[in-house]
């Protein structure tokens, strides 16, 4: 294989370098496994956070843990970046390339390699959808219980590396809290295993920490995922309130009573308008909020549940209260919310911003989230996991105008400023990524930030994995 060749070369030597990196790789993946014509590379240049583009070195499809080994200990032998890249389904940037990075897509790795339902578990290859895991263990009575929106396309290396979470969260957790172990590809080629099948392990929970790592700490190639007994009945109920505090006043209410339900969804009216006009899920027109609140277990522990939750709404003037009679209505009333960010693409572009506030203060966010959005002239659709407080407005503007762009990007730092002065974080599932990594300042302290930076450093020190995210630019140690 070729001596390095600096990137910060003249042209002749860069272009003389990517060749070479490009045949270097064509010795060690089967043409269909490496993308590097230009035509080719686009589909890889951005993610589903759009504002960003670039076009990478070359994309790298490995099929094995092996073949991912053998790229990242090239990679790390001659000083080569490398973007980690699941579905693209990122909304923070977290899997767009630079120029002179390898994009190592783990599409390829897509198979279930173990149903363990004696142990509840089963282990994955990194490519395999968050739904493709429910549909595969449906018939035995069991599912998967992390489900972003994009769940029938997310993959579960991708969830976690941002540590997703979705709408039954509050009740089953996020990633980390059904993620028993991973196999793991460190910068250098190492292949190391942490956790497995066993509810614990030995020494420091390494796992724990790679959960959320957004591609930094090295590359899952496999995981152990925990799976979970679906229930004996599940019945969604539409609560409308007048107004968007009174719908958060009362969930904060509801979980203050210790009452947990299996979800509580959020939507304020122009969500509403623009998820009814797509999955014409009967959503109510003529309320300015809606809840989407989930039950589950026997008919008579649902019907206990509810009657606590509708005693709870009532003290908040709910306007409509419609619980669910059939699984055909179900299914579409959580169409109407899982297709709410693509529905609201339909009319506008928009921004989602991902920040977390303490259920005590929803209703404070809510109204200083619309003046912020008012202060700035723009439109926004509040649509998100109340139940856990994690915040999705989502921020119309036209990306044709630069300066629409640009308030929608200066209203969406405002956003996540309020939420983290609210007592809140920076972001609750989309990590951090290129969007959010000039924020982190915001949230933590040079001391916090250098000890962080530490951390990724010892898995990393010259730092080539999914580099110029997470962290802010200025202020970075040096590779």
């Amino acid at each position: 294989m070729s001596d390095a060749i600096p990137f910060l070369a003249p042209r002749a030597d860069v272009l003389a370098r990517r060749a070479r990196i490009v045949a270097d790789l064509a010795d060690m993946l089967p043409p269909e496994c490496l993308v590097h014509e230009a035509r080719e590379l686009v589909p890889f240049e951005t993610d589903a956070f759009v504002s960003y583009r670039r076009l990478p070195l070359a994309v790298a499809l490995p099929r094995t843990t092996a073949e991912v080994s053998a790229v990242m200990r090239y990679c790390h032998r001659y000083g080569v970046p490398v973007v980690p890249r699941g579905a693209g389904t990122s909304l923070s940037g977290g899997a767009i390339p630079q120029e002179d990075a390898v994009v190592l897509g783990l599409s390829k790795m897509n198979r279930i390699l173990d149903i363990d339902l004696p142990n509840r578990a089963a282990v994955v290859q990194a490519g395999v959808t968050n739904l493709n895991i429910s549909e595969s263990v449906a018939a035995d009575g069991f599912f998967y219980a992390p489900d972003p929106s994009s769940q029938l396309a997310c993959t579960i290396g991708g969830n976690i590396g941002m540590n997703s979470g979705g709408a039954h969260c509050l009740k089953y957790g996020v990633t980390t809290n059904n993620l028993l172990g991973v196999r793991m590809v460190l910068v250098d080629g190492t292949v190391i295993e942490l956790g497995g099948k066993a509810l614990d392990a030995a020494g420091y929970d390494l796992l724990g920490l790679v959960c959320g790592h957004e591609g930094q700490l090295g590359i899952v190639t496999e995981a152990t995922v925990r799976l979970i007994a679906k229930p004996e009945g599940a019945r969604p109920v539409l609560f409308g309130f007048e107004s968007s505090e009174e719908a958060g006043a009362c969930v904060a209410d509801v979980i203050a009573a210790g009452i947990i339900p299996v979800a509580i969804e959020f939507m304020d009216k122009p969500a509403i308008e623009i998820c009814e006009a797509f999955a014409h899920a009967g959503y109510p027109l003529d309320v300015g909020a809606l809840l989407i609140v989930e039950v589950e277990g026997s008919e008579a522990e649902m019907d206990a549940t509810l009657t606590d939750i509708v005693d709870i709404a009532h003290r908040h003037a709910v306007k409509t209260v419609r619980e669910c009679q059939s699984a055909t209505e179900a299914a579409l009333i959580w169409k109407g919310r899982k297709s709410a960010f693509g529905a609201t693409g339909r009319i506008a572009d928009y921004i989602c911003m991902d920040g977390t506030v303490p259920l005590s203060q929803l209703s404070h966010v809510l109204k200083k989230t619309a003046e912020i959005i008012d202060h700035y002239g723009l439109r926004v659709a509040n649509v998100f996991h109340a139940g856990d407080g994690n915040m999705h407005p989502l921020i119309l503007f036209n990306a044709n105008d630069p300066e629409d762009a640009a308030r929608a990007e200066a209203a969406g730092n405002d956003i996540l400023k309020l939420c983290v002065d609210a007592g809140g974080c920076l972001t609750g599932e989309h990590g951090v990524g290129i969007e959010k990594r000039d924020l982190m300042r915001h949230q933590y302290s040079e001391a916090d930030l250098a000890q962080q930076m530490a951390v990724r450093a010892a898995f990393d020190p010259g730092w080539l994995l999914n580099p110029s995210k997470v962290f802010p630019l200025e202020g970075r140690p040096a590779a």
